[in-house]
């Protein structure tokens, strides 16, 4: 049997934040998936939300790492 490829593309999916953290995580979440001020607070608020889909590998691992920095929870999926 064939191993399973290696996945190529991945979903960025907020799953928590520090509560301290919220406004950090609302701003780059806003940043990374293009949102306005509104949408990021309700993608946010609304977690587990998925941020981005289709990710290549070296940028989801980038954008996870960057989330995670400031208080986020992210999974990549």
């Amino acid at each position: 049997e064939a191993a399973p490829a290696a996945k190529t593309v991945f979903d960025l999916k907020l799953v928590g934040y520090d509560a301290k953290a919220k406004i950090k995580v609302i701003k780059e979440v806003r940043s990374i998936a293009g949102l306005g001020l509104k949408e990021a607070k309700e993608l946010v608020e609304g977690a587990p939300k998925t941020i981005q889909k289709d990710l290549k590998p070296e940028l989801a691992e980038e954008l996870k790492a960057k989330l995670e920095e400031i208080g986020a929870q992210v999974e990549l999926v």
